[in-house]
C-alpha cells in the first residue's frame, strides 16, 4: 500500500503541516529550551518566533503567516499572573481572542490558530501542545489547497 493510499484511509489530508509558532520569550521560549535539552521529541514542522512578550505580536503577523503559506500559527506565553512585563498576557489575550473571532468570521477554521500559557518547567506541555496541533492540522487540507485560497466553506 503506497504512502498516500495510507494517508487517505487514516483521514490525514496534510502529512505536513507548517506552523508558525510565536513564543514568548521568558517563559514558553523557556520551556520549549527545556524540551530541547530534555531531549523530548516534538514535530519538526514547526518554525518558532520568539518574541519579548506575547503582547508584542500583531494580528498583522497572524494574518501574514497565513499568507505566506503557514497552515496554522500557535501562540504560547506566559501564564496570567506570570508575565515578565507584569499584564503583557492579559493584552495579548484580549487582543489574540479578537484575533480568533475575526480568523473565524472570514472563513479560517478555528484549529488553524490556537492561544496557550505555557511556563518555563512545563516542557512537557510544549511538546503535548506542538504535537496536538499538528495531528489536528494534518487531519484539515493544505490552507491553501483550495482555489480561492483558505479554507472552503462548508
Amino acid at each position: 500500500m503506497s504512502t498516500s493510499k495510507q494517508e487517505q484511509e487514516s483521514g490525514i489530508k496534510n502529512p505536513n503541516p507548517k506552523i508558525v509558532l510565536f513564543l514568548c520569550r521568558w517563559c514558553s521560549g523557556k520551556g520549549a529550551d527545556l524540551a530541547g535539552t530534555s531531549r523530548l521529541n516534538y514535530p519538526p514542522n514547526v518554525l518558532p518566533i520568539m518574541v519579548n512578550c506575547t503582547s508584542r505580536i500583531d494580528p498583522r503577523f497572524i494574518v501574514e503567516a497565513f499568507l505566506d503559506g503557514a497552515d496554522g500559527v500557535l501562540v504560547t506565553g506566559c501564564h496570567f499572573g506570570d508575565c515578565h512585563y507584569k499584564t503583557g498576557n492579559y493584552k495579548a489575550y484580549r487582543r489574540l481572542s479578537l484575533v480568533a473571532k475575526l480568523l473565524k468570521q472570514v472563513g479560517v477554521n478555528p484549529k488553524r490558530f490556537r492561544l496557550t500559557w505555557i511556563s518555563a518547567t512545563e516542557a512537557t506541555k510544549f511538546v503535548k501542545v506542538t504535537t496536538e496541533m499538528v495531528e489536528d492540522l494534518k487531519k484539515l487540507p493544505p490552507y491553501w489547497s483550495n482555489e480561492n485560497g483558505g479554507d472552503s466553506d462548508e
